[in-house]
């Protein structure tokens, strides 16, 4: 897999999403269109994850980690950690900025209504998950989804995601991501717990965070601490070299990515 992390480690990519002050009602409960209950699920919880970007240090160890997991197929990500150049407005001066990207398991997703099949669904602790069996791969749900977090699987040919590791809480583990954070920046956990560790950090910092294009009025359950609000409005990223390499590790040349 090390050709993956090189990879992955040369890549500055797009910023789709801008980002606002959250209000905490986003915990509460919000309609999603007139599909029936699904069974999944706890339904006395509800999983949200918080990141904490002050000790994201760009690694990609989450990335990796994940993509083992979930055996996603070569060149798809269910997360990713996009690194950005940023130019201080005043001094000029550049720093790299990490924001680390998933579902964000909206509390209303836009992704359930528009499948024409319901095979996307959101579980009863609030996770959005795909029924592989029933998808039949339109990508109608892809192109809802204003956070760029869905793909078609290759193999599967059916729409892929995050799902929170539901498979590793189920067994009482933690996501994959969570567990190989080095940093210790992804909390995740039961926000209806007011004992778990994410409920005491929304608390402990509930002025503070953030969530993707709040305006799409989605309730993102995936909360940011420490986001720079000059990332409220769409950043420019500059064009810069991505590093391509073949399945073998072998260099094949440069692409180009804009903002």
């Amino acid at each position: 897999m090390d050709h993956l992390r090189r990879s992955l480690l040369g890549q500055l990519a797009r910023l789709s999403a801008g980002a606002a002050l959250i209000p905490l009602s986003s915990v509460a409960s919000a309609g999603i269109n007139s599909q029936p209950p699904r069974r999944e699920g706890d339904p006395t919880k509800r999983y949200g994850m918080l990141i904490d970007l002050r000790q994201c240090i760009g690694c990609q160890a989450c990335t990796v980690s994940c993509h083992i997991e979930n055996d996603a197929p070569l060149g798809k990500f269910r997360t990713t950690v996009s690194q950005y150049e940023v130019e201080h407005q005043e001094s000029g001066e550049l720093a790299t900025f990490m924001l680390p990207r998933l579902c964000n398991h909206c509390e209303n997703p836009p992704c359930v209504p528009v499948c024409p099949v319901e095979a996307t669904y959101q579980q009863q602790d609030g996770i959005v998950v795909v029924d592989s069996d029933r998808c039949v791969g339109c990508a109608y749900c892809v192109n809802a989804c204003p956070y760029d977090a869905r793909f078609i699987n290759d193999r599967t040919q059916t729409a892929d995601k995050c799902t929170f590791c539901a498979h590793r809480l189920e067994a009482g583990l933690l996501p994959a991501c969570v567990e190989s954070c080095v940093g210790g920046a992804r909390i995740i956990g039961d926000m209806r717990d007011p004992e778990s560790q994410i409920s005491r950090l929304i608390a402990e910092h509930r002025d503070e965070l953030m969530v993707l294009q709040p305006e799409k009025n989605t309730l993102p359950q995936v909360f940011y601490l420490g986001m720079d609000e000059r990332f409220i409005t769409r950043p420019l990223a500059e064009p810069v070299a991505l590093e391509v390499l073949d399945p073998h590790g072998k260099e094949m040349g440069y692409e180009f990515h804009g903002h």
